[in-house]
């Protein structure tokens, strides 16, 4: 009896298509979102530099000694020579433009290290959780006493975000004030001027979704202002708890970080947030607007 073949094997099922796990679902920490409503600046186009840029650099390479430097001096110097004018800083006019001609992430990164921005000089990360769209300067957008001040230099645009620390236990609003102010005029605003303000507090910008969806006026603890000399912008900051609680005084940093206070609002850190992240965001404003004018300077 001729030997049976054997019967054909069973077909192998087909492998379990792959679905990867939903993003910010792994391990370890995870930022928390921003808010779904977010805006964000007018973004300038980035550019391919891929080609141009080699050629550029290569050429900002060859005048690096004489070209920058030189036509720097040489603005300075025409600056100077109109009577009764003092020199701009470098990029300061450039600084003006930046509402508009930067990328959003440039003025407010994604996440801003704070290296010693903490009480006892402890580190700091914050995590950008809200980011509001250009507004007109209103009582919507900026406190009574700052606008006050700034409406007759021709206040020109705000911008704000916010942020929150890497615990995501507070909450911090920050502003970005743009004036037509001269050199002059915002040395002069610059002088003391939280202190001139008195209890100006800047408005919180709350975020559905996020941890700062509770931060409203009452939630409001600490805040900071400074008007850089060198930059026609004021740079603000209000800072409070991420878990909704009211304040019933808050308090300009200065007093906030004030040794040998006990109240909630000092051993919270709270103050240092608020004059940390001002303090911050003005470096990373000059940095970007002395780029912007060193490339100016280049083309």
């Amino acid at each position: 009896m001729p030997p049976q073949a054997a019967p054909p094997a069973p077909p192998r099922p087909a492998p379990a298509a792959f679905v990867p796990a939903p993003y910010g679902r792994t391990t370890g920490y995870a930022p928390p979102p921003e808010a779904l409503v977010e805006t964000t600046t007018r973004l300038r186009p980035v550019r391919d530099r891929r080609s141009a840029g080699r050629t550029a650099a290569a050429a900002a390479c060859a005048v690096l000694g004489s070209g920058l430097i030189g036509g720097a001096l040489a603005g300075v110097w025409l600056a100077a020579s109109e009577p009764g004018k003092p020199a701009e800083p470098v990029g300061y006019a450039e600084a003006r433009e930046l509402w508009h001609n930067a990328p959003v992430d440039a003025l407010f990164p994604r996440t801003l290290p704070g290296p010693g921005a903490g009480p006892g000089a402890a580190d700091r990360t914050w995590t950008r959780i809200v980011v509001a769209p250009d507004a007109p300067c209103s009582p919507a957008v900026l406190a009574k006493g700052l606008l006050t001040a700034v409406e007759p230099l021709g206040c020109e645009r705000v911008l704000r975000a916010t942020y929150t620390d890497a615990t995501a236990s507070s909450v911090i609003t920050v502003g970005l004030v743009f004036t037509r102010a001269d050199a002059t005029a915002q040395r002069t605003l610059g002088e003391g001027l939280t202190a001139r303000l008195g209890q100006d507090v800047p408005p919180a910008l709350s975020g559905p979704s996020t941890v700062a969806a509770r931060f409203g006026d009452r939630q409001r603890a600490s805040w900071w202002t400074s008007a850089p000399a060198d930059l026609p912008v004021v740079v603000t900051a209000v800072s409070g708890f991420a878990d909704g609680r009211a304040v019933d005084a808050p308090q300009p940093a200065d007093k906030a970080t004030a040794k040998g206070r006990t109240d909630a609002v000092a051993q919270s850190g709270l103050g240092h947030e608020a004059k940390g992240i001002t303090e911050r965001l003005e470096r990373l404003l000059r940095t970007t607007a002395t780029t912007a004018a060193k490339e100016k300077e280049a083309r």
